[in-house]
């Protein structure tokens, strides 16, 4: 039995996210269905976590297990022939029969891009801000969550999480080509975490929420404190580490 590693790119605008949906286009969904009547073996395939809909990727990591002899390039060949063209894979490689992409995952870094100016060309990538924003207020916030910290108060309710404590090793606000991005590091993310915290910290940005005030809403753990979730085209899962 052979265990695949993936590394896969897509656009999320039209997916209803990773996961398989009783309803809608998942990317776990479309990549299966190729792979199944590709190896002719029905594969179980396993993201390294959930991305929301309208979310994207550059860097999502999959595994799956297969008795096809079936060679790698082959098989990177077989998918991006018949996927659609919103979803690629970028490389497959052959990983131990125990790794799993989710649950052997040490760190993952996401993107957030902002846009002080309406666009057309690139509206499904950036979240429009129209306020205006203080960068150096927005940086002094992002670097409170460095570190070990509870962020219940910024993650949607989940059954199966055992805790809501995460480990942030970075966080920071950069002004690029006239935008503004976001990118975070974590051990682990919670439901809704990233743009929970892109919100709020726009919310602080624009005056709206006093800087002193964010370590109160983080110490609260309660998501009602916080603000609102940043819309989910502007977010990006660049990277998983192992």
């Amino acid at each position: 039995m052979r265990n695949i590693k993936l590394l896969i790119e897509y656009d999320g605008t039209d997916f209803v996210g990773w996961q398989i949906q009783a309803v809608g286009r998942s990317v776990q969904g479309e990549i299966t269905k190729v792979l199944d009547h590709v190896l002719q073996d029905h594969v179980n395939l396993i993201g390294s976590g959930r991305t929301d809909s309208g979310v994207h990727a550059r860097g999502q990591v999959a595994n799956f297990h297969t008795q096809s002899a079936m060679e790698l390039g082959s098989i990177v060949a077989a998918l991006n022939g018949l996927l659609p063209d919103d979803v690629c894979v970028g490389s497959a490689e052959e990983a131990p029969e125990e790794f799993h992409a989710r649950f052997d995952a040490r760190a993952r870094t996401y993107r957030y891009y902002i846009s002080p100016k309406p666009l057309s060309i690139g509206r499904q990538y950036h979240w429009y801000v129209k306020y205006s924003l203080d960068l150096g207020l927005m940086r002094e916030t992002a670097g409170k969550i460095l570190g070990d910290h509870d962020f219940e108060s910024f993650s949607k309710r989940e059954a199966e999480a055992s805790h809501y404590r995460c480990t942030v090793v970075r966080s920071e606000w950069d002004a690029t080509d006239g935008k503004l991005v976001y990118e975070v590091t974590a051990n682990r993310f919670l439901h809704g975490m990233v743009r929970a915290l892109v919100g709020t910290m726009v919310d602080v940005g624009r005056g709206y929420t006093p800087g002193p005030a964010f370590e109160g809403i983080m110490n609260a753990k309660d998501r009602a404190k916080a603000g609102m979730a940043a819309p989910s085209q502007g977010l990006f899962l660049e990277r998983v580490q192992y």
